[in-house]
């Protein structure tokens, strides 16, 4: 077989074997499951750095819609060579989008260039992926008849985009992570050129240099994949100050542990957000559970919404008179580290293994909405309403399904953010709480690491007391004198109308990503 240049065009594929269709057919439905895949990873890259899933998703998704236009467009133009075509952009697409995931980790920390490789990557491989589905048309269409073809791509196309939006969530995010999920779609587009080539030497010139191709990038990928973890650990590595000495890619979020060389002091990061410091985290898990715990009535029952590291559990055990901690939080590799990660484990003081605390790995909505126990004081420590999801946890929705889970005279606390950086937030929950027709009242403390930091702290029938008995054998900082000034707020974080937020109308992550931009 020569290696001399073919000058022939689509038409000279008339007559191909059935094996050979079956390649084109098969082809089809590969790259249509990478396409989508590419457009999850990207969106779900951005969504991790920037926050707003909902805006990340949707500009990606519109974008990529475009440039799949584009590409779809371009394809006009091209008359001749269409096998050669066809396996170029394979090789092409397979590295960018292969490595995609990477570049967008490497250039975060230089955030005036981050939105401009996103766009330029989506852009490109959009169009890229909107070449690909038009090429094997036609190519298909020269040997089956134009309504077979249509019916048969436009099937697989389909099916093919279903199957990649259900492996990204539910195998390739929780099982490889998004570095090795992007290294192994590029692996599959670099396998589809690698076939195709094979399939079609007949009709390709230079197939050496064809081959040579495909090969280098299915290479490159397989090494790509090997390393995945020195690669993420080499990224990731970007966005912290710190050493990272744990990381994972659960079902629901990216945990992060890193260590401070000088001090050996740990943060945990959730989503590349910070949850705690150990420096300072008595602080901010002292002024939330203590208030509420000292209320004088019963407290026996004790509910946890959030706080997966056990540092609000390790709190509330300090009362005797606790007999039941129920502590709701959805991913198991949180509580799995936090009980055996040595550092946090030292710092939560073993509560989470503690035989009074019993641990529910579901939705904290669906655990109010579902369950019938009453609980005598409950402690909300769950992330800032940084996105769609979690203002559902904010919403006077949640907070109703939790005044009906409470006993009567009963008591709660949630952390609510910055009154001063997010001061907008902090009173806009609040007045969601009174919404759902709850007494609330507002405190303050500083927190080093995060700065001025805020609750709310509200009863299920009657009004909230204004004065605290905190137990100060058992603080390294909370006092009963410090809890009363904690309820004055300077003028520049002083309570603002506020509005309520509802699932069906989520005002609050709005609000949120706005003041933290600004």
């Amino acid at each position: 077989m020569s290696d001399a240049p073919v000058t022939a065009d689509a038409e000279a594929l008339d007559g191909l074997s059935r094996p050979q269709r079956a390649v084109l057919l098969v082809s089809v439905l590969v790259v249509a499951l990478c396409g989508i895949i590419y457009e999850l990873i990207i969106a779900t890259v951005s969504s991790y750095l920037l926050g707003d899933s909902v805006l990340q998703f949707s500009v990606t998704i519109g974008l990529f819609m475009f440039a799949m236009g584009v590409g779809s467009y371009l394809t006009r133009h091209l008359r001749r060579r269409l096998v050669q075509r066809f396996v170029a952009v394979e090789i092409v697409i397979a590295l960018i989008g292969g490595v995609s995931s990477v570049l967008l980790f490497v250039v975060f920390p230089h955030h005036v260039w981050y939105r401009p490789v996103m766009y330029g990557l989506i852009i490109v491989v959009g169009t890229l992926v909107g070449l690909e589905i038009p090429i094997l048309t036609r190519l298909l269409t020269d040997t089956g008849g134009l309504r077979r073809s249509i019916a048969d791509v436009l099937a697989l196309d389909y099916f093919g985009a279903l199957v990649g939006a259900l492996a990204f969530p539910l195998l390739l995010l929780p099982f490889l992570g998004l570095f090795r999920a992007s290294f192994c779609i590029g692996l599959l587009n670099g396998l589809v050129a690698l076939v195709n080539v094979y399939a079609f030497a007949a009709f390709l010139g230079r197939k050496r240099v064809w081959f040579g191709g495909a090969i280098g990038v299915i290479a490159t990928l397989v090494v790509s994949v090997l390393g995945a973890s020195s690669v993420m650990a080499w990224a990731e590595g970007q966005l912290y100050t710190d050493r990272i000495v744990h990381h994972e890619q659960s079902a629901y979020q990216r945990i992060v542990v890193t260590v401070n060389e000088s001090t050996g002091r740990h943060r945990l990061f959730i989503d590349g957000h910070l949850q705690f410091a150990e420096l300072d985290e008595y602080r901010y898990h002292e002024a939330l559970v203590l208030p509420v715990l000292s209320i004088p009535g019963p407290r026996r029952r004790v509910l946890i919404l959030g706080g997966g590291d056990g540092l609000a559990a390790r709190e509330a055990l300090r009362f005797e008179d606790v007999e039941r901690i129920d502590l709701v939080d959805i991913d198991p590799a949180i509580t799995k580290l936090c009980s055996t990660f040595p550092a946090i484990r030292e710092l939560n003081e073993g509560a989470l293994d503690d035989p009074r605390v019993t641990i529910h790995h579901t939705d904290a909505f669906a655990f109010l909405r579902d369950g019938e126990d009453r609980f005598d004081r409950v402690i909300i420590d769950l992330p800032d309403p940084h996105n769609e999801a979690l203002s559902k946890l904010y919403s006077v929705e949640f907070y109703r399904l939790l005044r009906r889970r409470m006993a009567h005279g009963g008591y709660f606390a949630t952390q609510s953010g910055s009154p001063w950086l997010t001061r907008e937030t902090y009173w806009s929950v609040g007045a969601t709480i009174r919404a759902a027709d709850m007494d609330t009242v507002g405190y303050n403390i500083t927190v080093p690491t995060f700065g001025v930091w805020g609750y709310q702290l509200a009863a299920a029938t009657g009004p909230v007391p204004d004065s605290f008995d905190i137990p100060e054998e058992s603080t390294r900082f909370l006092t009963s004198e410090l809890m009363e000034r904690a309820l004055h707020f300077g003028k520049d974080a002083g309570p603002l109308p506020g509005t309520v937020n509802s699932i069906f109308e989520p005002t609050l992550y709005v609000t949120y990503l706005k003041e933290v931009n600004r």
